[in-house]
């Protein structure tokens, strides 16, 4: 095929692939805007449907939102209340233990300390020998650099702290703007689209919406439902910090497929710690997550979650590790509503024309 005029050709096409770089770019760029953006379309989407109930009760719309909005300001409140003074707490155990210990002058000699330990709890133990091989390795270590490495380490671990903190607090400033402002949203975005074929968009669109929604309840649900039970549990059996192991619970619980999973494990280690918990402990909260986590996925879980979104357990599967792999966290939470978005277009739109032709 004979091209008539490549230099415009060419132009264009160069220009075309210079966009679409400078577009993947800027979504680069601002991928931590709208994660931001994207997290609280999704949660305002969460809220929805409880604006819509307290509407069914004859609730004011302004009224119905500033009751959710204060519901969750109350719940994101309660929750930093509750963690922030028991860590400063800890912290301020650990700071008098350790002065504690330099006045006791038990810090004085800590590697005489050590070995007397060790010589009466592991006697079969050559103590010394071991200890000249942690010493080999010791001088084999270049103390300036782990000393760098660490010191780095810790301030991006401040500079993580303070970034999650501040991007908590801006995904809460946007939900609830989202959340006031959903019913001017749609309708702006129902205005782009063609008078004659507005009606059926306006249908889909609001049963995508309220599947997300439900979804999110549903999830919530589950997450509040662990959170209790884990506060009760721990609390009966003596573990550390109950209340803060019950938001781990609750927070991890809103992962699907692995976050219970993952936040039991943390629950049960952190029995483990010494001075803290007991093996014992430990082996009783392995064994009621245990249960729990088939209670929830075999009872719980299929109850609230089928009411929220119908889709098959696979795509279930399938949909949040692709979206794991994809968008991480935020992907593993939005996976299976857009899985479930999918199915409603396949379902109402692909499947329908297919059967007309």
């Amino acid at each position: 095929m004979k091209i008539q005029y490549p230099f415009r050709t060419a132009l264009i096409a160069t220009l075309g692939v210079g966009v679409g770089l400078l577009i993947i770019s800027g979504v680069s760029t601002l991928q931590t805007v709208l994660l931001y953006v994207g997290t609280a379309l999704f949660l305002s989407l969460g809220l929805d449907p409880i604006i819509s109930w307290l509407e069914r009760r004859r609730f004011p719309r302004w009224s119905a939102v500033l009751t959710t909005i204060l519901a969750v300001l109350a719940a994101f409140a309660g929750i930093v209340l509750m963690v922030v003074p028991i860590i400063v707490g800890q912290i301020s155990q650990l700071v008098a233990q350790i002065q504690k210990l330099f006045r006791s002058g038990a810090l004085d000699d800590p590697v005489t300390g050590i070995k007397d330990w060790m010589h009466g709890t592991f006697p079969a133990l050559d103590v010394d020998v071991l200890f000249g091989y942690l010493e080999d390795w010791y001088e084999t270590l270049d103390i300036g650099e782990i000393g760098t490495t660490v010191g780095e380490s810790l301030l991006a671990l401040g500079g993580a702290l303070i970034a999650g903190f501040t991007g908590a607090f801006i995904v809460l400033i946007l939900t609830i703007y989202f959340t006031a402002s959903t019913p001017s949203l749609k309708a702006a975005v129902y205005q782009l689209v063609p008078a004659s074929k507005r009606e059926r968009f306006i249908d889909l669109a609001e049963q995508i919406t309220k599947s997300v929604g439900y979804y999110v309840i549903g999830q919530g649900s589950l997450g509040v439902i662990n959170g209790v039970l884990s506060a009760i549990f721990l609390s009966i059996i003596g573990a550390p910090f109950p209340a803060v192991l019950a938001v781990v619970a609750f927070f991890f619980s809103l992962i699907p497929l692995v976050g219970t999973l993952t936040g039991s494990a943390i629950i049960v280690l952190t029995c483990l710690i010494p001075g803290l918990g007991s093996p014992t402990t430990a082996l009783i909260a392995l064994i009621y997550y245990v249960i729990y986590m088939q209670l929830e996925a075999y009872l719980l879980s299929p109850r609230i979650m089928n009411r929220a979104v119908s889709i098959p357990g696979a795509v279930v599967v399938i949909a949040a590790l692709a979206g794991g792999s994809l968008l991480g966290l935020l992907g593993a939470l939005i996976a299976i509503p857009v899985a479930a978005s999918i199915l409603i277009i396949y379902r109402q739109v692909i499947i329908p024309r297919q059967n007309e032709r």
